[in-house]
């Protein structure tokens, strides 16, 4: 009998999924993606539509014919609720889809909720979705006209710190191409212990690295930072001691400001009672994976990606999240693909996924990239550089996850970034 998978998410998990699942299984499965959006959006060029430096519709793809093309059906209903005892999801039309494997690649819910003022409907502005970074564009284009200080950052419980600081940089680069970048005084406030921490104890000398780019740009730094609230014109912020006392706390005057939020689990993964759905995910609403990306209460059940619990690599006087890098997504996909073909066919999945980190992050005219076997120390490579040719790679990554997306391909682009432009020989099993 044909299996029914069911991808919960489109963006660059849930596509990728999609694609694997059709090439791993053939004509043996129906594949069908569930999003809230008909398109896919390459949300690691959020920064770049922020300082207008791309069109939203340069990084976005219409999902509905695209997939058509490659026998995967698709709805952008959204998924209200999962009810995983009857294998089955609740779309947000009030139909139900069945399934005999489900894949969870959602992504989080933005938690801009859980700080007063925060978030784009309140006085602080996002670059984690397309529609956030196009409406902080028009805000930038407006603050160009009439400049004055600035605020970025990362809140206490953030797990997505790369962008924090791309963002900070490209604004540097330009405003400074603007010739007005004298004229705005630049904070970067973040949860980490220590600039570079990325929420992975550093990669290589990332903390040396990013210190002196900051500092080389004139860009101020508050660490182990908690967001208080955030006013029309101000972000209060306090400064956590080790002991978790408040060492001190500062209002930092803001004509515009961009904080990446904490992630939780989004609403399908929690029960009529408002309670994440038990077994499947934790207290925040993350979803619970073992080796083998599979739920241990529901094993036809996958998570890839954001939506995944990852516990925090150590105890710091602000809670950090560890990030999970693109690299880390493909390789999750692989092992979900693999796996799940493995059952069909009647074996034990074997694929576990390789859990390493390679980041790539643009400043315009600079960059930093890293690259972290495994992810969490101690690792095998543990290296961090500089260069504009970091820029150049970011480019080329795009170009190619784009074409991805576009001709239904199931390769690695992180791997291929990483060999091409990093001279890595060798990522998976490291």
């Amino acid at each position: 009998m044909r299996k029914k998978i069911v991808v919960l998410g489109a963006g660059i998990g849930g596509t990728s999924a999609a694609y694997e699942l059709r090439e791993a299984l053939g004509a043996d499965a129906g594949i069908t993606v569930v999003s809230d959006t008909p398109w896919f959006h390459f949300v690691p060029s959020n920064p770049w539509v922020a300082v207008m430096w791309r069109k939203p519709e340069d990084i976005k793809i219409h999902l509905p014919e695209t997939f058509a093309k490659f026998g995967i059906s698709f709805s952008s209903a959204g998924a209200r609720r999962i009810r995983p005892a009857e294998n089955a999801v609740d779309l947000g039309d009030g139909t139900t889809i069945g399934y005999d494997y489900l894949v969870i690649a959602t992504g989080p819910e933005l938690a801009f909720d859980e700080i007063e003022g925060f978030g784009p409907a309140k006085h602080s502005s996002s670059i984690c979705h397309v529609d956030h970074a196009t409406d902080l564009a028009r805000k930038w284009e407006a603050f160009c006209g009439d400049p004055g200080p600035v605020v970025v950052g990362a809140v206490q419980g953030a797990s997505c710190f790369g962008p924090a600081y791309e963002f900070a940089l490209l604004m540097n680069t330009d405003l400074r191409k603007r010739h007005i970048r004298d004229r705005v005084p630049i904070t970067f406030i973040t949860s980490e212990p220590y600039i570079g921490h990325l929420g992975l104890g550093g990669v290589g000398d990332t903390k040396g690295l990013l210190e002196s780019i900051l500092r080389d740009r004139d860009i101020k730094w508050i660490t182990n930072a908690r967001v208080d609230r955030v006013e029309a014109d101000k972000v209060v912020v306090s400064e956590i001691a080790g002991d978790g006392g408040v060492r001190k706390v500062h209002e930092l005057p803001s004509r515009l400001n961009m904080m990446i939020p904490a992630f939780r689990g989004v609403r399908c993964l929690f029960d009529e009672d408002g309670k994440p759905i038990e077994g499947l995910a934790n207290p925040r609403g993350f979803v619970l994976v073992d080796r083998h990306q599979q739920n241990p209460r529901y094993p036809n059940i996958y998570g890839i990606g954001v939506c995944v619990a990852i516990p925090p690599f150590e105890s710091t006087p602000v809670p950090v999240g560890v990030p999970k890098t693109g690299y880390m997504i493909e390789s999750m996909v692989t092992a979900v693909a693999e796996n799940i073909r493995e059952v069909i066919n009647g074996r034990e999945p074997k694929k576990e996924a390789t859990w390493n980190a390679v980041c790539l992050a643009d400043f315009g005219n600079d960059g930093v990239a890293f690259i972290a076997l495994p992810q969490i120390p101690p690792r095998n490579v543990n290296w961090a550089g500089q260069g504009y040719w970091v820029h150049l790679a970011k480019i080329a990554f795009e170009k190619y996850f784009l074409r991805k997306v576009r001709k239904g391909k199931s390769e690695p682009i992180y791997e291929r970034i990483a060999m091409r432009f990093l001279g890595v020989k060798k990522l998976r099993g490291e």
